[in-house]
């Protein structure tokens, strides 16, 4: 892979779904299906809305290790990052990312009620592609 950052940040970018795994309670996986991330920064910070009372969020809460993955099914190629996921309690970051279209999904808005944001930061990845996969460590792309 030429150019990985911008290989994988195409890919990412091309997926309307994104899939984030949690740890439960009981040391278990939990994937659940997810829109896009409302941001990206490279390949190493993204950036999901949600809801505050949700159960991903009680679990990163008490277990910040995640995976992320994105999957192109058109060219069977995919990219699974394994990190950090943090709730972003600050509501300037919170304003910031803010869309009118959310409101639909959110009561009170981006200054109250059950708007929440996830951060994920990437430590190592897996680039799937051609039957072949290829480890690497974000900071060093």
């Amino acid at each position: 892979m030429k150019h990985p950052e911008d290989t994988i940040g195409n890919l990412i970018d091309s997926q309307n779904v994104s899939f984030i795994s949690s740890v439960d309670e009981e040391g278990f996986p939990n994937t659940k299906a997810m829109l896009a991330p409302c941001k990206r920064e490279g390949i190493t910070t993204f950036y999901w809305h949600t809801n505050g009372p949700s159960t991903k969020v009680k679990q990163y809460r008490h277990n910040p290790k995640a995976c992320v993955y994105f999957y192109d099914k058109r060219f069977f190629r995919a990219v699974m990052l394994k990190g950090t996921m943090e709730i972003v309690d600050d509501t300037r970051v919170k304003q910031a990312l803010w869309q009118d279209e959310y409101a639909k999904y959110y009561t009170g808005g981006a200054d109250g009620g059950d708007y929440t944001l996830l951060k994920f930061t990437a430590e190592t990845g897996r680039y799937y592609c051609n039957f072949h996969s290829t480890d690497f460590k974000t900071h060093a792309i």
